[in-house]
């Protein structure tokens, strides 16, 4: 029988509170203990709120130290959730044993080559998206800040509908589509326009999706035109 501590790792508060990106996170590692003959989880999912730059993780510390004293393997639910940082990754290599959920078979070489590639993908778009935006300023083009829209507040309304899950889920989105507008304008700003090249440098950021999943062309186009309809 192979025992695990699972973590998973949100980067707000508000994703927090909200669910958003725990959903995603949780049902990977479920499905990972539920096909992993044999596998069973030692205490409840470890949950941090912590941004992905930032190494002083005191839950993953609690989750390392419960791995070291009961001989279990930590269980993490995606590698961009743990960190985007390779020397990261290798120390905790040199820490404790660890799973990925989502890549079940990879060896540490490749989560080695991935956290490269994600390390670097996020450097490059850093870079560009500030040089893009230092011009933009130089230029006195105004960027990010308060977009102007407020989830509308209507009692009769909601009372009439039964606070039905519909018109919950329709505020919900109008929020997350207002808050990410400056998101979005950096990108443009930085000459990313395709839905394509907006869910890759969303997904290289860490942006989640509403739901915690990963950005597609697709999600990327539904949520313009939420936008769109915001503005």
């Amino acid at each position: 029988m192979a025992n695990y501590v699972a973590y998973v790792r949100v980067s707000t508060d508000r994703q927090g509170k909200s669910g958003l990106g725990l959903e995603a996170q949780e049902a990977l590692i479920s499905s990972f203990i539920a096909s992993t003959p044999g596998a069973k989880l030692l205490c409840p999912i470890l949950t941090e709120v912590e941004t992905g730059k930032n190494d002083d993780r005191p839950i993953l510390a609690q989750a390392i130290a419960r791995c070291h004293q009961t001989g279990a393997t930590l269980l993490i639910s995606k590698l961009d959730r743990l960190a985007r940082s390779v020397s990261f990754i290798a120390n905790l290599m040199k820490a404790v044993d660890f799973r990925v959920a989502e890549m079940p078979h990879a060896a540490p070489f490749e989560l080695h080559i991935r956290a490269s590639v994600a390390e670097e993908e996020a450097r490059m778009i850093s870079a560009r998206t500030k040089a893009a935006l230092a011009a933009a300023k130089a230029r006195g083009v105004k960027l990010g800040g308060d977009r102007g829209y407020r989830p509308p507040h209507d009692p009769v309304r909601l009372a009439n509908a039964g606070a039905s899950a519909s018109v919950v889920h329709t505020r919900n989105a109008n929020r997350f589509a207002s808050e990410i507008g400056p998101v979005l304008a950096e990108l443009e700003v930085a000459g990313v326009t395709s839905n394509k090249g907006i869910a890759a440098a969303m997904n290289a950021r860490g942006v989640a999706t509403p739901r915690g999943g990963k950005w597609t062309a697709t999600a990327v186009r539904r949520l313009l035109a939420r936008v769109e309809t915001l503005a």
